[in-house]
């Protein structure tokens, strides 16, 4: 699908993360959190999470725009923003990303809020936080 056409077909909300290497992020997306890939190339991927379209973009895919000063910065990217994507095992997601060498920054555990879930980080900082209703 030509790009144009891609970013109109978007929804009225997205996601999308700048990451440092997209070929190094998918495993995480497709194997620990079974994101669908309808498109990935060393610059771009889109990508479907329980019916939600979101897109990664390589660091270097960005070198013209304001943000890119920031993007050399060490360490881990997006303190502050967990992303949830409620209907996954966090079980299961939690046994992918140690079997994927993920980090796991939250184990899965029942919380009061009525969900069980766990926090799982890609590969630049993004925390996850994954779990189903109890």
């Amino acid at each position: 699908m030509p790009a144009d056409d891609y970013g109109r077909s978007l929804p009225k909300f997205t996601v999308n993360l700048l990451v440092r290497e997209v070929a190094r992020s998918l495993p995480f997306y497709r194997d620990v959190l079974g994101a669908t890939v309808r498109y990935a190339d060393e610059d771009f991927a889109a990508l479907e999470l329980r019916g939600t379209e979101f897109m990664l973009h390589a660091d270097h895919a960005y070198d013209a725009h304001p943000l890119y000063a920031r993007l050399g910065q060490p360490g881990p990217r997006g303190s502050g923003v967990e992303l949830r994507a409620m209907g996954i095992d966090p079980d299961q997601a939690e046994r992918r990303a140690r079997e994927a060498g993920a980090r796991v920054l939250q184990p899965a555990q029942d919380f009061p809020h009525g969900w069980r879930d766990a926090m799982l980080e890609d590969p630049d900082g993004y925390v996850w936080a994954v779990g189903v209703p109890i």
